[in-house]
């Protein structure tokens, strides 16, 4: 069992940045992938980044230059420093760990998400 907690959305004019966080408690060894995804009304559930315990990262396309992942494994928290937001990064954001169970098996777990509005 993992859980996550999300903080940090709020809105935001265009070009303004948030930071956001993540902490994760529970079974927080068998995490192998934390990260962040963002859904807005309408629109399926998309990855923006993720960080594996291994030290690499992975950015969505439409984030790359902007948003900075950083995961810290001591605190079991990762964050999501976003710079340069646009009309089109409002969205709810979601903290996800996916979890080895097995080799072949893992578990994926959800935050309860944090609403980003940018808006003039």
């Amino acid at each position: 069992q993992v859980q996550l907690v999300e903080s940090g959305g709020g809105l935001v004019q265009p070009g303004g940045s948030l930071g956001l966080s993540c902490a994760a408690s529970g079974n927080i060894h068998s995490i192998y992938g934390l990260g962040w995804y963002r859904q807005a009304p309408g629109n399926q559930r998309a990855l923006v980044a993720e960080a594996t315990v291994g030290g690499s990262t992975n950015y969505a396309d439409f984030v790359k230059g902007r948003f900075t992942i950083s995961r810290d494994d001591a605190k079991n928290t990762v964050t999501l420093q976003m710079n340069n937001l646009q009309h089109e990064d409002t969205a709810v954001y979601y903290c996800h760990a996916r979890a080895l169970v097995t080799i072949t098996h893992t578990d994926d777990y959800w935050g309860q998400g944090t609403q980003v509005t940018v808006s003039s």
